[in-house]
């Protein structure tokens, strides 16, 4: 059996380290992760001309994290909070392929900022900055590195989220300030932190589309490893 192809968006940054030019970054672990899963990863530019070949190629699709907000307006918000930072092309490819992806059922998953994208996405709002909003929040941008876990999440019984990490709480690690606010039709909730952020999100039907807000490609758990060989069994043509 081939190894389904498994693409992963790649963030853009402007010029200045790497190249004096535009460039295209990821990290490894992404990559690694899909491997180890048994999935050939595959980096797909952020080219909105190129969404439906992009859709056409793939099995599977992992929405990646980065530094950076989705735009308020996109969410029907009036405001817009000091902290938030955009990277509009980015986020109008993800966009596009994430609706892409659900419309045709390829096995999805959102991981950190791509989580909060596939939340806006099925109709869902955002928390622009938890530390102004959740009461005793969690220090979810954590000080300690992100290959260790920052606080735990308890998954929800019941959810595909449970099913495949096999576990009622995860050691996470946590690199975000902000989260999905609201619970829409299209979604419901999987996991919640202590000071009861939304910490996961999956759509209720059998398709595979779930949506962590941590960074499972660093491996810190035997759930992590899971979600990752749940993505690639899934998304086996």
């Amino acid at each position: 059996m081939s190894a389904p192809i498994i693409g992963i968006t790649l963030d853009r940054e402007e010029p200045g380290g790497y190249s004096k030019f535009p460039w295209l970054a990821l990290r490894e672990n992404y990559a690694q992760a899909v491997a180890a899963a048994g999935g050939l990863p595959v980096l797909l530019p952020p080219l909105a001309a190129s969404v439906a070949a992009y859709l056409d190629l793939i099995d599977g699709l992992i929405v990646s994290g980065g530094a950076f907000d989705v735009d308020p307006t996109l969410f029907g918000a009036a405001e817009r909070h000091a902290t938030v930072t955009t990277k509009d092309a980015r986020t109008a490819f993800e966009l596009g392929i994430t609706r892409g992806a659900v419309a045709r059922r390829i096995p999805l998953l959102g991981i950190c900022g791509g989580q909060q994208l596939l939340h806006v996405a099925l109709g869902g709002t955002l928390i622009q900055h938890i530390p102004d909003e959740v009461p005793a929040a969690l220090a979810h941008e954590q000080p300690n590195p992100r290959n260790e876990p920052g606080h735990t999440v308890r998954i929800l019984r019941g959810t595909k989220l449970h099913a495949i990490v096999g576990a009622d709480q995860l050691a996470v690690n946590s690199a975000h300030h902000q989260a999905a606010r609201d619970v829409p039709l299209a979604l419901r909730i999987s996991a919640i932190a202590d000071d009861g952020v939304i910490e996961a999100i999956e759509t209720p039907d059998r398709h595979f589309c779930i949506g962590v807000q941590w960074h499972p490609e660093f491996n810190l758990s035997a759930g992590d490893r899971r979600l990752f060989e749940a993505l690639v069994d899934a998304a086996h043509p």
